[in-house]
């Protein structure tokens, strides 16, 4: 969720817990928020229980440094244009169903290329080995940039039958037909007809966690 109506303070207080713990990696006691603010402690406190109200902010009641943002909510310098939505998984082996999901894949540490835009980008996780030679292993994420159509060569997500997705090459025969070719000689390709096949997007780039 993004941030209810809050007050100044009481959003530099979810800003100063959350940037303490990122850096420290454990939160500010009430006192060390009112220092930063130029408040007493009990004023803190009731905005604290306020935030709490709200559900921004949870807390162990027999923890102390325990303060920490609510995992849903989103403050507004975190709306960034690579924040991009992890829609689901996608098949490297055999198609499976597609399920879309609601999370998201924050790319600011790992690319912010000048000039870009997200809007029409998205994120799938691969499952599968059939794309291993072309680099792209189970569990890496691919970029995708939504198409519905694509050019030979091409890697892309593509929906097979209205509820099958897998990710492949596109490859176009002279019979009419498709075929959605693995990088990966244990697999042999998907073909199927022009009228089987929905092109969702294009893999524009490719992302691993180590």
């Amino acid at each position: 969720m993004t941030s209810p109506n809050l007050t100044p303070k009481q959003m530099k207080i979810l800003t100063l817990i959350r940037d303490t713990r990122l850096s420290r990696g454990y939160s500010p006691t009430m006192k060390e928020l009112g220092e930063a603010l130029g408040v007493s402690k009990v004023t803190v406190f009731e905005h604290v229980e306020a935030l709490i109200k709200k559900d921004c902010l949870v807390r162990d009641a027999n923890k102390a440094r325990s303060l920490e943002l609510s995992p849903d909510l989103e403050l507004p310098d975190e709306e960034r244009k690579t924040r991009l939505p992890l829609v689901g998984s996608i098949a490297a082996g055999s198609p499976i169903e597609a399920v879309e999901t609601r999370e998201h894949l924050d790319l600011e540490e790992i690319f912010s290329p000048p000039g870009s835009s997200s809007d029409n980008k998205f994120v799938l996780k691969v499952r599968g080995d059939s794309m291993i030679d072309c680099h792209i292993a189970d569990g890496d994420y691919v970029i995708c940039e939504q198409r519905n159509a694509a050019r030979r060569g091409d890697i892309v997500v593509a929906l097979v039958d209205n509820d099958e997705a897998t990710l492949k090459y596109y490859e176009p025969k002279s019979d009419g037909t498709i075929h959605l070719v693995p990088a990966n000689d244990n697999y042999e390709p998907i073909v199927v007809r022009k009228e089987q096949l929905q092109i969702q997007g294009v893999c524009v780039g490719v992302v691993r966690q180590y």
